[in-house]
């Protein structure tokens, strides 16, 4: 039988309007009260892109989400879409971790857990972008790996991905253990049925912390953040040119880009 992992991400609603989020003193975000979170959009292409697969051969898919206070119901939806097993990184030393510290984190549990044929990552997370964790994964566990995949396919021991290219499209085979990082074009996560939603909330769900994954104290980490602030916009001074001729105003503009420049 096939095995996949998928990493997800759970992260705050990026449909929210950001006049709602706060930001603290020390720079720190804080969300609306009251709104729960969700499931990473380009990490629920990736999930889509292993039920496609266990649509049409054998297949175990395992989901694994790292971060502290997860919110068990959100990630359960996984469940409820297809996969078979939810596996959380739970720990308050995982909270802020940057790219490096999660695939660090994430290669730990894997692992753990056991190496599968493939694993599939969303391009990017919705919060920050960065689209490093896929690729640090793969490079931590010492698979080979393919990003921006539009369509995903197993063919006995190879994995063909169709990616998405800088002049177009291109097909790319990979021996089997593999990490792809998968991009929206693939569609999005199918909705589950009100069956399998009640379904799910029976499953068991393993939990594991710091301490279960034989981490120490402090996880290396390369990034830290300082602060985050709203940019201040600079008051702008328009000064209007037009009674004079096209040598006058020339000249003058000069004399205004000169001050600005020495102020």
């Amino acid at each position: 039988m096939l095995t996949i992992i998928v990493c997800i991400k759970q992260v705050y609603d990026p449909e929210m309007p950001l006049s709602l989020f706060q930001l603290t003193e020390d720079g720190k975000l804080i969300p609306p009260p009251g709104t729960p979170p969700v499931l990473s959009t380009f990490d629920e292409n990736a999930l889509e892109a292993a039920l496609r697969i266990k649509d049409v051969q054998a297949a175990k898919i395992t989901i694994i989400s790292l971060g502290d206070k997860l919110a068990k119901p959100v990630l359960r939806k996984t469940l409820a879409a297809g996969a078979d097993e939810l596996i959380l990184l739970e720990d308050a030393q995982f909270a802020e971790l940057d790219s490096y510290g999660t695939a660090y984190v994430l290669a730990q549990a894997i692992e753990r857990h056991g190496l599968p044929d493939m694993i599939l990552c969303g391009r990017q997370a919705v919060d920050t972008d960065a689209g490093q964790v896929g690729i640090g994964l793969a490079e931590r566990l010492q698979i080979p790996s393919v990003t921006l995949a539009c369509q995903v396919e197993v063919n006995g021991e190879r994995i063909v991905v169709e990616r998405i290219s800088g002049d177009g499209m291109e097909t790319v085979a990979l021996a089997k253990p593999a990490l792809v990082t998968v991009s929206q074009e693939i569609g999005a996560l199918r909705y589950p049925p009100v069956k399998a939603l009640m379904a799910a909330k029976k499953m068991d769900i393993t939990i594991l912390s710091a301490a279960d994954l034989g981490l120490a104290a402090m996880i290396p980490q390369r990034v830290h953040l300082q602060r985050m602030f709203v940019p201040q916009r600079n008051k702008s001074d328009c000064q209007m040119i037009s009674d004079a001729g096209p040598e006058e105003i020339a000249q003058r503009l000069g004399e205004v880009l000169i001050r600005t420049l020495k102020a």
